[in-house]
């Protein structure tokens, strides 16, 4: 079986259609700037591009979405806009689109892709904390297999803000750290999740998790901390099998 998965971004769409038999991307992957403003008419209208790009008019999407999302109701708008808050995505999106659509955490799209398809599906008896650094920092958290879902680990409030404004890959970008310099918040932040929850495995996912080789030398953590298999991908994997999950 093959569905469309959609992973939107503070910065970008990406979107594929996806074998749900084993998790591998199939087709074309497309990817589409995130517009500004990120509103609800606009992320629609880019998703719609998305859909007649890859032939997928009238067919159930998946899509992963960097909010509280509670039965495809947005709760949080930390990187896109305020006008989210609140908002019925879901519902929205099924009219614009005339067809079945599931809207889901990103972050927990892209654990439930690892913990199936990735280096989670041997860790089932575990605690195991997906983590996704981007624009933001994204989480998943997992016990003995199942989703803690709209966990957000990445606004554990620190300094002077939340995690997120040190330790995501933007705050590395927009300040010009150095990959050492950055990996010293990573390494704050790493051990501060080890400190309140003990997990058995830690999974780094998101762009940034390509280049794990230049921070990793920086990182001490008490628990297992490897980079998710399915890398950057995992959230469109994630928001496809969300379609077929309840």
């Amino acid at each position: 079986m093959e569905t469309l998965g959609i992973d939107v971004g503070a910065t970008g769409i990406k979107g594929s259609i996806v074998d749900l038999s084993s998790g591998i991307l199939v087709g074309e992957k497309v990817k589409i700037k995130t517009p500004t403003p990120a509103t609800p008419e606009a992320i629609s209208f880019c998703i719609k591009e998305m859909i007649t790009t890859l032939a997928w008019e009238n067919k159930p999407v998946g899509i992963g979405f960097p909010s509280i999302v509670k039965k495809g109701v947005c709760y949080s708008a930390s990187n896109i806009d305020e006008t989210f808050l609140e908002f019925p995505f879901q519902d929205y999106l099924e009219k614009e689109l005339s067809t079945n659509v599931k809207v889901v955490n990103d972050a927990d799209a892209a654990g439930i892709a690892e913990m199936t398809f990735g280096k989670g599906r041997e860790d089932t008896a575990s605690l195991v904390i997906m983590i996704t650094l981007g624009t933001g920092i994204g989480s998943a958290i997992f016990y003995n297999g199942v989703l803690v879902p709209n966990s957000e680990l990445g606004h554990l409030y620190y300094k002077k803000s939340i995690f997120e404004k040190y330790a995501s890959n933007s705050a590395r970008e927009l300040k010009g750290l150095s990959w050492k310099a950055w990996a010293k918040e990573l390494n704050q932040y790493f051990n501060h999740i080890n400190h309140l929850f003990s997990p058995d495995l830690i999974l780094v996912g998101g762009g940034v998790s390509k280049q794990f080789a230049k921070y990793s030398q920086y990182l001490n953590v008490p628990c297992r901390l490897e980079t998710a298999q399915l890398l950057n991908d995992a959230g469109i994997v994630g928001a496809a099998m969300s379609v077929h999950t309840k």
